[in-house]
């Protein structure tokens, strides 16, 4: 009954928006931030609608599933330490949790039914940039402030630039523009001259694609398939042309801007047809996390495809880092996973500014994000210290978990990379950091 209901609740704020027809929405249950369900595809709330309300959108199944699920314990985890100081304008923090199935259109559709029905102030989300670009489509006329943890794409930058987002736009991790800045500084540094890229076909693949292209030329590299780029449809199941056509004309490396789940498959196709030997397989965030060498496979000689594999992913070396990782061992066990921290940090700007705006709409919200994460007020990384001192009337700047998160016009951050590879285990571990100059 809990599916039927909320797939109903769904399709009426969908059909009321004008955007999509199907309920395409599969949220997670919260932990304690509200009546949980047994149903994993329940949507769970606080009954206290008094006080800020806030959703998630990210990804716990679809191509993105592997990271989605390292992410989501952050803002519930958040939520429950911020309601244990005492909440936010005097009333406790509500969570509504979404998962956008790494899909546009559930993605829209969850969005929408945070906007209109939830009536949230604010989310964390997306972590796909191609979700990201539908749920702000939703969020701004809304009047809903949208924080992405991980959502890249140099496209919001320039939609930024443009007064697109009429500030109800952020993120804390870096646009790809670094990213793709770093990843060709590393592959010059490690001696590669000719690259062939293949992408995704969303924003974060073309927009990498084009940031990495134009850096690597600068720095002196050539990308051998540069006009006759390979962008491979996000649905696609099969990939043995994509392959052929990646590991054409003797590549020193092989550029992949994926998503685990389809990104695996063209990796397993490109080893199968035996290009890959000798090539240097260079990686991107989008498939770090620790179950993607098993999605690939192993060799018939038992070691894994992706043994040598090297990558790059935004790093979180905040001052904040150190408390969130105890808190994290303490509640949930463990370590936590890539984008946690980022997580972490939008969701907790979202209830600072509320704080610091003493209001719980959006707008309040999108007109104290910059001032809360990179004013001139006191430093803190204890989300509950700066909800104290703005509960004073003080000004803080906080300083997250994933970074300083100094907000800037467009919504930006600049943080720094780690470089991943995976060892003849599959194990992937950290190597080095990069900082894009």
């Amino acid at each position: 009954m809990a599916k039927i209901r909320i797939s109903l609740a769904l399709s009426l704020a969908t059909l009321a928006s004008g955007f999509f027809l199907a309920a395409c929405e599969n949220p997670n249950p919260s932990s304690s931030t509200g009546n949980s369900t047994t149903s994993p595809t329940a949507t769970t709330t606080t009954s206290d609608t008094k006080g800020l309300k806030i959703g998630s959108l990210l990804p716990t199944t679809g191509d993105l599933a592997s990271i989605g699920q390292q992410m989501v314990g952050s803002v519930p985890l958040l939520v429950d330490t911020v309601n244990a100081c005492g909440g936010v304008n005097g009333e406790k923090v509500s969570l509504v949790q979404v998962d956008d199935q790494t899909d546009p259109k559930a993605g829209a559709a969850g969005m929408t039914k945070l906007a209109t029905l939830d009536k949230v102030g604010g989310v964390v989300g997306s972590f796909a940039s191609s979700v990201s670009t539908a749920a702000v489509s939703v969020a701004v006329p809304n009047k809903v402030m949208l924080i992405s943890p991980g959502s890249t794409s140099p496209v919001f930058t320039d939609k930024a630039k443009k007064g697109d987002f009429k500030g109800f736009w952020a993120r804390t991790a870096p646009p790809d523009t670094y990213q793709a800045l770093a990843l060709a500084q590393l592959a010059r540094k490690k001696g590669f001259k000719r690259v062939s890229t293949v992408v995704i076909n969303n924003d974060y693949g073309v927009g990498f694609e084009k940031a990495f292209v134009e850096t690597f030329e600068k720095l002196g590299g050539t990308v051998i398939n540069k006009d006759k780029p390979i962008r491979y449809d996000p649905k696609a199941q099969t990939f043995d042309t994509e392959a052929t056509a990646a590991f054409a004309g003797k590549p020193d490396a092989v550029l992949g801007v994926l998503y685990a789940e389809t990104g695996s498959l063209f990796l397993k196709a490109a080893y199968q047809q035996g290009v890959t030997k000798g090539v240097q397989i260079l990686l991107t965030d989008g498939v770090k996390s620790p179950t993607f060498p098993d999605q690939v496979g192993k060799a018939s000689d038992g070691k894994y495809i992706l043994s040598g594999a090297i990558g790059t992913v935004p790093g979180s070396s905040g001052p904040g880092l150190e408390n969130f990782n105890k808190l994290w061992k303490e509640k949930k066990g463990g370590s936590p996973g890539e984008y946690a921290p980022q997580s972490w940090d939008a969701a907790a700007l979202l209830v600072l500014a509320a704080q610091a705006a003493k209001e719980n709409t959006g707008v309040a919200i999108a007109g104290k994000i910059r001032e809360v994460s990179a004013g001139k007020g006191t430093p803190v990384s204890d989300v509950c210290e700066g909800l104290k001192l703005l509960k004073a009337g003080k000004q803080i700047n906080y300083q997250g978990a994933s970074g300083d998160v100094d907000v800037d016009a467009n919504g930006d951050v600049i943080g720094t990379y780690d470089v991943w590879t995976v060892g003849d285990d599959g194990k992937i571990k950290v190597i080095d950091k990069v900082s894009p100059k």
